[in-house]
């Protein structure tokens, strides 16, 4: 997973140099190296196929996610890859592990702003993506989400607690092995 997040990256790096780039020559080159990176994702995405077909755990817990809406097969991968603890710990637990506990600033009656951070930023990443296409594809979170900004939450935040109730669904999802439900 993290190969493949890692050429998904020289690919739009590849992709930006493109639109820079007068030469003709390097142009050439750009496209050159643009197919040799889409056939690597292509051998790498097989391979991930491969592996998950073949471990009964990782299957079942790849079609469990995914029957979230919002989640593809990408983000659950990812899930599966970088939060292994998923189902095994409390919603405060997994969303300190994953960065997304708010830590909130105060000092006597001054109180700041709440902020996220630490934990896997790439499980954050992922999450964040994951919530957009959630908003817009999943009613129980698009309610969720419109509440909030309705209450005068920031756009932002009201994605972040998206996020954490995400994954705080995938968590039980995999804690009880039932799929997604719509209430």
């Amino acid at each position: 997973v993290t190969r493949r997040r890692q050429i998904v990256q020289m690919i739009v790096a590849e992709e930006n140099r493109a639109r820079t780039v007068n030469a003709r020559q390097a142009q050439k080159s750009i496209k050159r190296l643009l197919a040799a990176l889409r056939r690597e994702l292509e051998s790498l995405d097989a391979d991930l196929d491969d592996h998950i077909r073949k471990s009964p755990l990782w299957r079942v817990r790849e079609k469990l996610l995914s029957s979230v809406p919002g989640i593809g097969p990408t983000v659950a991968r990812t899930m599966i890859a970088e939060m292994p603890e998923l189902g095994s710990l409390d919603r405060r637990q997994i969303a300190a592990l994953a960065g997304l506990a708010p830590w909130t600033r105060q000092s006597g009656t001054w109180r700041g702003k709440s902020f996220i951070g630490g934990g896997r930023s790439r499980v954050r990443a992922v999450l964040f993506m994951a919530a957009l296409v959630a908003i817009r594809h999943n009613p129980v979170l698009k309610a969720f989400r419109d509440r909030l900004v309705e209450v005068g939450k920031p756009k932002i935040v009201a994605v972040v607690a998206v996020m954490r109730k995400l994954l705080t669904i995938l968590n039980a999802i995999i804690r009880d092995q039932k799929p997604w439900q719509t209430a």
